[in-house]
């Protein structure tokens, strides 16, 4: 913390935007809108963030894509949904900012698309608790298919992590590409797609990849506000009360940036922090974010007298074990899929394998923090359903080396060779191959819940999500807590300035995305929870400054 006084900056701009991901760009979508000078800094050497590596959905209730089409939602519908899976667990799920969420989804939509970002809907893709009240299916929204040529040199220091025009929306299907009609309808139909783009000289991306292009486009191609790489915070300087501007380098200089209406905070998590993680969580993490997300921007907020929420959670999920010197592998729609299992390092199943994947996280804390788990699938899994993190020989050969991935001919040889006593191992599956036959799960609901069946294979009878474990040879992966991003952070309010613990304003400062504490508190309601709010509130940040002079 430095006291500037009236000291010059090396620079000056309206807003100073640190971080360069969905919230991020959406700060400084609003403010180039209003009218004001705005500089964004990332801090790392790749700008996009983990917004430019997840599946770049957004959830949006009540969205405008959804009224274009006739689709029924409404703001009650939304708060009430919200209240009944997020509840109140702090200041950052307070009502103000539930309400504040669901009514910027209107101005975020419309004010991007006014630059040129074109959104459809998911429109299969169910909220993660559809059957509670105010639960809806097609609430996400993304970005059509992106030419990344469109960004020019911009493309090359892009953290994309999968640079092919995928969308959200095809995920479900493809993962059952050569086992089922609709499945080999989305395969051929994302086929033409990749190719029509190549044949028409493009090069089109999708998901998070094609979303953080879009942002590029829309603020630093359309609205000329520059971004400057390698451009770490190192401080943030205060005039009295007030948060003045930010410490930063640039080519290698230190230099200062003045921040006339305010600073906003938007530089991610603090999940690759091995010391938070272990100080909050009691893990060391297995993250699949950003690998520039330590903290930083969080540790400075608190310094500057900013309260802090939720430090202990996280978008929690279960991960493919990572390789030496890989990285873990997050798993989504594989657990849904039929002949497949969870089980914990006795060999008992634990939890409903389909259930949303920060359910899935939180019951793997609560039972064993430690592991390992294992994912064990028959021999049909592998050869029904394309699975993400088993795609490559490459690494199926270092996971088999690692002893990541093991395989055998019966279940007792797998048991073994992954250290679960075979009898116990045998008497799981044995009772779940029963569940599978008659299509309930009597322990854990497996398949119950729309979201449960949305990965399923309909084919599979009675029960999509069910298939017992018969066919050799069987295999098992080795499964750890994994992650999408810490969301604890710098409390805000319904504007997302940064406060205090008793309540009160931090002139200047700001903060959105997961730099903040979550309005989604400890769950995730839906598709996109983490982008959707870490947008809205980014815009709504802008507007915020746009309308208070100082």
């Amino acid at each position: 913390m430095s006291q500037p006084g009236n000291q010059s900056f090396d620079h000056t701009y309206d807003v100073v935007v640190v971080g360069s991901g969905g919230a991020g760009f959406a700060t400084a979508l609003g403010a180039a809108d209003e009218g004001l000078s705005v500089v964004i800094l990332e801090g790392t050497d790749k700008w996009g963030g983990s917004t430019a590596m997840s599946g770049g959905g957004l959830w949006m209730p009540n969205n405008p894509l959804m009224r274009r089409a006739g689709v029924a939602d409404s703001r009650e519908e939304a708060l009430a949904y919200m209240e009944a899976t997020i509840g109140d667990v702090g200041r950052a799920t307070s009502r103000e900012r539930k309400e504040a969420f669901v009514d910027g989804v209107d101005d975020f939509v419309t004010t991007a698309e006014k630059y040129g970002m074109r959104f459809v809907r998911a429109t299969d893709y169910p909220d993660y608790y559809p059957e509670l009240p105010g639960g809806k299916i097609g609430r996400s929204i993304e970005v059509e298919p992106f030419d990344s040529k469109r960004i020019g040199h911009w493309w090359d220091s892009c953290r994309a992590a999968l640079p092919v025009p995928i969308k959200t929306d095809d995920v479900w299907l493809l993962s059952r590409a050569w086992s089922t009609p609709g499945g080999f309808a989305r395969g051929a139909r994302f086929v033409f797609r990749a190719l029509g783009g190549v044949a028409r000289g493009r090069r089109l991306v999708g998901i998070g990849a094609g979303l953080a292009c879009s942002f590029l486009e829309a603020v630093v191609l359309r609205q000329s506000v520059p971004l400057w790489l390698n451009a770490p915070l190192e401080e943030l300087l205060v005039d009295g009360d007030r948060v003045v501007g930010v410490r930063t380098r640039r080519h290698g200089r230190q230099i200062t940036v003045g921040a006339r209406r305010g600073v906003m905070l938007a530089a991610g998590g603090f999940e690759h922090n091995a010391k938070w993680r272990r100080k909050y969580q009691g893990i060391d993490g297995s993250p699949s974010g950003n690998p520039g997300n330590l903290g930083r921007a969080i540790e400075l907020a608190q310094s500057v007298g900013a309260a802090l929420e939720l430090m202990d959670e996280a978008w929690w999920g279960a991960s493919v074990a990572p390789v030496p010197g890989g990285t873990p592998a997050f798993i989504v729609g594989e657990r849904s899929l039929p002949y497949s299992i969870m089980v914990d390092a006795k060999g008992d199943r634990f939890a409903n394998e389909s259930e949303s994947y920060v359910d899935l996280g939180h019951h793997m804390l609560e039972h064993d923090k430690d592991g390992p788990y294992w994912l064990i699938a028959d021999a049909r899994h592998a050869r029904r359903y394309m699975r993400s993190f088993a795609m490559d020989p490459r690494v199926n050969k270092a996971m088999a080396e690692a002893g990541i991935m093991v395989k055998a001919a019966t279940l007792g040889e797998l048991a073994v060779r992954i250290g679960v006593e075979p009898a116990r191992l045998q008497a799981t599956v044995e009772r779940f191959n029963g569940f599978a036959r008659c299509g309930i799960d009597g322990d854990f609901g497996r398949g119950n819940s729309a979201y449960d069946r949305y990965y399923g294979d309909p084919t599979v009878r009675p029960n999509p999500c069910l298939g017992p474990l018969e066919k050799p040879p069987f295999t098992a992966f080795k499964v750890v807590i994994g992650d999408l991003g810490t969301k604890g952070g710098v409390v805000t309010d319904a504007d997302a300035r940064a406060l205090r613990e008793d309540g009160s304003v931090i002139e200047g400062l700001y903060a959105a995305g997961n730099t903040s504490a979550s309005v989604m508190g400890r769950t995730y309601p839906g598709p996109g929870s983490t982008i959707g709010p870490a947008t809205v509130f980014g815009l709504r940040a802008a507007r915020h400054m746009a309308r208070n002079r100082t």
